[in-house]
Order: C-alpha cells, then sequence, then structure tokens
C-alpha cells in the first residue's frame, strides 16, 4: 500500500475515534502523524515537526488572549451595548451586520483569519449576551469571510486569478467572486431560519440594559460609564487591526502584543487571564496542522485529484474534485490549497467542455465553505472564543456536525448549482 493511501486511511481513523470517543482530535492527529511520517514517509521527528502552523498557533494565542482580558475589564460588554445601539435593539440584524462587516475586511483585503480573529469573539460576545445561537453567530462571521473573500482585490481572489492566467485560463474575476458572494450569503440565509432567526425578529433589546445569558429574565441596569482600562482596550483593538490590516503584520504577533501591553498597565486586574487562553483548541489546531502536513507530504491530495482528472466523463470527474478541495481544505489551508487543485483541473477544462469560470468558481467556493470546521483557521477561533453560555465540547460538537454537513453536502450543491448548468 503506497503513502497516500495510508494517510487517507489513518486520517479516516483519527477522524471515526476523534467523533467516538471524548479524546482531543488534536492529540489524536499528532500520534497519526508521528506513526504515518516515520514508518510510511520514513521522515525524522524534526521534519514531521516542522508541519506545526506556528502561525496559526499564535494567532490562536494572541487573539483569545487579548479578548480574555476585554472580556475581564468589561471591555466586550461596552462593544455590546453600542453596537446594539447601534442597530436600534433589533436582535435580528446583528448577524447580519457582523455577516457585513467581515465580508467587507475581507473584500478589501483583509486575509480570512485575520478578519475572523477581529470579529468572531465580539460577535459571539452578542450571542452570549443576547441568547443568539453561538452557531449562528460564529459560523455568520466564517460565511461572511468568505463571502468577501474573493472579490478582485482580496487574498484568495488574487491568487485564484493568479493561477488561472498562469495556466492559461480566461479571467474570471467577477464569476468567482460573484459565487462565493451569493452561495455563503444564501448558507447564512439557511442558517438565520433554522437557528431561530425568525424567533429573534420579534425582539428588541435595549442597549443600555442587560439581560440574562439566555435572552430572558429579568433585565437590570449596567453602569455605561468608560473607564481608563476599557478605553486603552479599545485603542488595542484599534491597534491590532490597523497595524495586521494595513501593515499586513502578523496578527498573532500584534494581539499577544497588545495582550502584553495591557497586562504591564494593569497586572494585578489581568494576572489570570492567560488561563483563559483555548489550550484544548490551541492543541487541537497544532495536531490537526500537523497531520495535514504529512497528508500533503505523502501526495494524497494529487493522488485523488489526478485519479478524478482522469475520468472520462468531465462532470463526474470536476464533482470528485470539488470533494477533493472540499475535504482537504477542512482539515488545511485554502490559501496553499486553490493554487495546487486549480492546475490539476485544467485536462477537465480543456477536454471536457466544463466552463473554465464557473469550474474553477465551484473548486474555489467548495475550498473555502469548508472553513467552518474547528479543525481550519476559521472555525478554530470561533471555538475558541464560545461564550460563557455555552460548554467548550457541546460547542465543539455544534461546530463539528455543522462541518459535516458542509462537507459531504457543500461540493454537490456547489457542483449542481455551477458546473452542471453549463456542461
Amino acid at each position: 500500500m503506497g503513502p497516500e493511501w495510508v494517510a487517507i486511511l489513518a486520517l479516516v481513523a483519527l477522524f471515526v475515534v476523534g467523533t467516538v470517543l471524548p479524546i482531543n482530535m488534536g492529540a489524536l492527529a499528532y500520534v497519526a502523524a508521528w506513526l504515518v511520517g516515520m514508518y510510511s514517509l520514513h521522515l525524522d521527528e524534526k521534519e514531521i515537526l516542522a508541519g506545526v502552523s506556528g502561525d496559526l498557533i499564535l494567532t490562536l494565542i494572541g487573539v483569545t488572549f487579548l479578548f480574555a482580558i476585554a472580556r475581564n475589564n468589561g471591555t466586550v460588554d461596552l462593544i455590546v451595548r453600542s453596537a446594539v445601539k447601534g442597530v436600534g435593539g433589533r436582535v435580528a440584524l446583528i448577524p447580519w451586520v457582523m455577516f457585513g462587516v467581515t465580508a467587507v475586511l475581507t473584500a478589501i483585503g483583509a486575509v480570512s483569519p485575520a478578519a475572523c480573529a477581529i470579529i468572531g469573539p465580539i460577535a459571539l460576545g452578542f450571542a452570549g449576551r443576547y441568547g443568539i445561537s453561538p452557531l449562528m453567530m460564529g459560523m455568520f462571521v466564517v460565511h461572511g469571510a468568505q463571502a468577501g473573500g474573493f472579490s478582485p482585490i482580496s487574498i484568495y481572489g488574487t491568487i485564484t486569478n493568479s493561477v488561472m492566467a498562469d495556466n492559461g485560463l480566461p479571467n474570471s474575476e467577477i464569476t468567482v467572486f460573484l459565487s462565493s458572494l451569493v452561495i455563503n450569503t444564501i448558507l447564512a440565509a439557511i442558517l438565520f431560519v433554522v437557528l431561530g432567526g425568525r424567533e429573534l425578529m420579534s425582539r428588541r433589546v435595549d442597549p443600555e440594559e442587560e439581560a440574562s445569558g439566555s435572552g430572558g429574565g429579568t433585565a437590570v441596569a449596567v453602569d455605561t460609564r468608560v473607564g481608563r482600562d476599557q478605553v486603552l482596550t479599545l485603542l488595542a483593538f484599534v491597534g491590532v487591526a490597523l497595524v495586521s490590516l494595513i501593515f499586513d503584520k502578523n496578527i498573532g504577533f500584534v494581539a499577544i502584543t497588545a495582550a502584553v501591553i495591557l497586562s504591564v498597565l494593569a497586572p494585578q486586574k489581568n494576572k489570570d487571564t492567560v488561563r483563559q487562553i483555548a489550550w484544548p483548541t490551541v492543541l487541537l489546531v497544532a495536531g490537526v496542522s500537523t497531520y495535514a502536513t504529512i497528508l500533503t507530504t505523502a501526495g494524497s491530495p494529487e493522488f485523488v485529484g489526478n485519479w478524478a482528472a482522469g475520468f472520462s466523463t468531465a462532470v463526474v470527474g470536476a464533482l470528485i474534485l470539488c470533494y477533493v478541495g472540499g475535504v482537504v481544505s477542512a482539515f488545511a489551508s485554502s490559501t496553499a490549497l486553490l493554487p495546487v487543485i486549480i492546475p490539476i483541473a485544467i485536462p477537465l477544462v480543456a477536454d471536457g467542455g466544463v466552463s473554465a469560470g464557473l469550474f474553477v468558481a465551484a473548486l474555489a467556493v467548495s475550498s473555502t465553505i469548508v472553513d467552518v470546521s474547528p479543525f481550519s483557521t476559521n472555525g478554530a477561533l470561533m471555538l475558541a472564543n464560545r461564550p460563557d453560555s455555552i460548554g467548550e465540547e457541546k460547542y465543539y460538537h455544534q461546530i463539528l456536525t455543522y462541518s459535516v454537513i458542509v462537507v459531504l453536502v457543500g461540493p454537490l450543491l456547489v457542483w449542481a448549482a455551477l458546473v452542471l448548468p453549463g456542461w
């Protein structure tokens, strides 16, 4: 059996065990990476550990550290009240505001994880305070990031359009962008209806009052005074956004620097906030990102992709490639996957009569809508910043269940909507 099959079977095994048993899947992934790496790929331990995504881990630590301080000193409460006041107390508009803001950030060039890291904790703060489904709110942020993620000036859009140009495919910037925008908006609308959005439409809240965690109960007045710590934390948020988005600096480094500065300015108040860093999520993502590199080193994505490209019926091969993009991207970097999977699709475009623009749009969307997965950067950020109103294990299983549905059904629906009509 070749290493590509060994890596695929080990992935299936760790996923099944991690789902059935209450074992952190990151720990299982480390074991799988070690065994497959050493005994199938003949890598040494340093080469295996080279696959750890230090950038992602630092982002998780830095962002959750900073927002732990913000929760501790009341800044998150202040932001929540101000935003609710901005929408006139209409609770149903809050998820859509978060969706729209995140979409705008990625559309103008923000890296998707950076946009999710900035908006996600704030959005989930709303969910905890006003009884909105945390799953809905977290996934609205991720889908918002992907909705704007393929604009011609965005990171994903630039990568996709450059790869198409390099491989002689026709320019389809607007097709790819609108496909992602429309599909992610539809998914958000479905979530809104299924997860209680219609009930939210009848609810109004007084932004000067604090509701109970479930959205019911007796409202009590809150102190609206803005203190020194809150002002400094708000300035830190603005600074993190400006430095990471405008100057293109690593948001993990920027966020942890801001958190350390705030800790120095109020050491006694913030001395225990480091304990609130989402360490189980850090383990989860570190292990899975390590195994994703083993999967890539084994050549598993290319193996399946080339097999799909060899189908005599182009439309079937297109469907398989959409699933390859979806499954792999659920565990690995979408940014790294796009330049790999688009060239694999060229034979289908050239020989099978499949529209190049719509096929690439289908691949792009299939490979990014799965970023809701708790093993991807964006999904992991939502998990790491869960509100206190929901337990970590429960929230993890909610995100995991939704991501499995998206991985199983999403590529099929995207293929049916974009590829099949033009075949």
